[in-house]
């Protein structure tokens, strides 16, 4: 699995398309509709407020996860949207313990954080 994180606009999904060779069909927030780019971690922990071991494991299985980095910044007051930017910041840490590829885009630009930065899916 590859999990790819960086800022709003940094880039993530472009460098899913136009790099890594997925197409706009292949990327989804549905996180058990079948699709290899799982995009939007942050929202659905969000929604789910924890991640549990089984959506852990489902994400494990997509070629690819987006997620976007929430933790820097300034520091929210409300105790929920630091509650939930914790949990985002700490599955970003599990998943990326468990992943091929870790990739943190910056202005466009890929650092590769974690194994090689792959080869396009297609020419």
């Amino acid at each position: 699995m590859i999990l790819i994180t960086g800022g709003i606009g940094s880039g993530k999904h472009s460098f899913a398309v136009r790099s890594l060779g997925y197409s706009e069909e292949d990327l989804s927030s549905n996180l058990l509709d079948g699709k290899a780019v799982f995009c939007g971690l942050q929202d659905l922990i969000r929604e789910k407020g924890t991640m549990s071991e089984e959506l852990k494991e489902a994400l494990l299985k997509k070629e690819v996860v987006i997620s976007e980095e929430v933790g820097c910044g300034v520091v929210p007051l409300d105790a929920q949207e630091r509650s939930w930017r914790d949990e985002v910041g700490r599955t970003q840490v599990d998943l990326a313990t468990e992943a091929d590829t870790v990739i943190r885009m910056v202005c466009g630009i890929p650092q590769v954080i974690k194994g090689e930065l792959p080869t396009p899916l297609s020419s």
